[in-house]
């Protein structure tokens, strides 16, 4: 699953990137990917501009961007030094489509489930109390985008982002609808583990159209159990792919 998606999802502007964000992006990906571990020292500037045919400058500003990200710092006398993931800033949308192309990391995604967890349940509450009849089309449209795309495992997870993001959206919270991106990351990472092919995504389309359906008919109770059971079974097939690394805590 390419991140590219992600950025579709969060529909980022479509523009060629200079060079310091395409530097930046391909150290980005190394140190979430972890060929740059915590703690250590990244290669100096005449090296990084030698292997990515690019000026010092380039380099200085692709540096000034991870460490505005909070994955880079720079010592003088001593170079620049990857942060531990304490100091990241997880919800930064680069740092979150990163984490799409790198290698799978249970505790990552055992942790955006854990936030997902938490509030999608109550989103879906409030959803049921407050949404519009604008708001339940975009919702029953996503379901129905669900059962047309269940032939392609892609659009499939596309069109199930859609639906979360409708959820949230019609909870009418500025603050839940800012975590749409931690949505798509656990979306996107998890399906590798769990969704590998897309003939077995039907019950995932009654869960969801479920859902819909306590949302319309105002049954806030119902729809807020229902998402919890949803993300539930998630966590489970993420559990049964991961094993014991799921539930380590580190």
């Amino acid at each position: 699953m390419s991140e590219l998606v992600y950025y579709d999802l969060k529909r980022s502007a479509k523009m060629t990137p200079s060079l310091s964000v395409q530097v930046a992006r391909e150290l980005g990906r190394r140190i979430v990917a972890g060929t740059f571990e915590p703690g250590t020292l990244v290669e100096d500037e005449n090296a990084l501009a030698e292997r990515y045919q690019v000026s010092r400058v380039v380099i200085r500003d692709a540096v000034k961007i991870l460490v505005g990200k909070g994955l880079l710092e720079v010592r003088r006398g001593i170079g620049t030094k990857v942060c531990p993931r304490n100091q990241w800033i997880l919800l930064d949308d680069d740092v979150l489509a990163w984490h799409i192309t790198a290698p799978p990391n249970p505790e990552f995604i055992r942790q955006v489930m854990d936030v997902r967890l938490a509030f999608e349940p109550m989103a879906a509450r409030w959803a049921t109390e407050r949404a519009d009849e604008n708001a339940l089309k975009e919702i029953r449209l996503a379901v129905e985008r669900m059962e047309q795309e269940t032939g392609s495992l892609e659009k499939f997870v596309v069109a199930d982002a859609l639906f979360h993001k409708a959820v949230l959206r019609a909870a009418r919270n500025e603050f839940l609808s800012a975590m749409e991106g931690v949505i798509y990351s656990a979306l996107l990472v998890s399906v590798r583990m769990t969704n590998q092919d897309p003939r077995t995504n039907s019950s995932s389309v009654e869960f969801h159209r479920d859902v819909y359906e306590k949302i319309a008919s105002g049954d806030a109770a119902g729809a807020e159990a229902l998402t919890e059971k949803l993300l539930k079974d998630a966590i489970r097939r993420l559990k049964a792919a991961f094993g014991d690394k799921f539930t380590q805590r580190v």
